[in-house]
């Protein structure tokens, strides 16, 4: 399979979009894309082609392409989603012993990853956090469906941690309460937590089941 320039700008804009390295809302040029990376603006038309029918761009002629912010409906609905998947997935945990006791294990050993991890590293370990919790519900069209939104999910964690640094200890803190709901076996508090710490972090206000 040939990989060309298009493939690469398409892959390396999408990258800076996801990290929020190119922030939503903020509006570039093919001109500026062509020079960051060396190549002909026929490339980067063909990548922002891709991008916008992906939605990620808004392509504006004789103007740019202007990268489309995460909306607060698409949040919420992202954060509602997970809420579902992830609540589902623990009331199934916790009604089997040994699944709960090797679930607290991945997450503790998941935690200890938090300490000293930063940007995008930190962004991949809070990801896995929660991937393990819906992974060890064993429902596989629930678990295909929550990948589906992995994207989204990485960019708005992407975009809290650029709003606040110091995030990343909250989320460290909330996760640790969210492993010993499942290690109490208390799908109910797992819930409320959740809720709490998807509302909070996200700065998306009364998201609920």
């Amino acid at each position: 399979m040939t990989y060309s320039a298009a493939d690469r700008v398409y892959g390396e804009v999408k990258e800076l979009i996801l990290t929020c390295a190119l922030p939503g809302g903020e509006l570039i040029s093919e001109g500026e894309i062509a020079e960051r990376f060396q190549v002909s603006r026929t490339p980067v038309r063909e990548a922002f082609l891709r991008l916008a029918a992906e939605g990620w761009m808004r392509l504006y002629p004789k103007r740019g392409a202007l990268v489309v912010p995460v909306g607060e409906r698409e949040s919420r609905e992202v954060l509602e989603a997970r809420l579902l998947i992830e609540g589902h997935a623990v009331r199934g945990v916790v009604e089997r012993p040994e699944a709960t006791a090797a679930l607290v294990e991945q997450l503790r050993a998941n935690l200890a990853e938090h300490c000293g991890a930063l940007g995008d590293e930190f962004a991949r370990i809070d990801t896995e956090f929660h991937q393990l919790i819906v992974a060890a519900g064993r429902n596989s069209l629930l678990r295909d469906f929550y990948d589906s939104l992995g994207e989204r999910r990485r960019r708005m964690t992407a975009a809290s941690l650029h709003r606040d640094e110091g995030v990343t200890a909250r989320i460290h803190d909330d996760h640790a309460a969210l492993a010993a709901a499942i290690a109490a076996g208390d799908a109910a508090r797992f819930d409320d937590l959740l809720a709490t710490h998807l509302t909070e972090v996200h700065e998306v206000p009364g998201v609920a089941r």
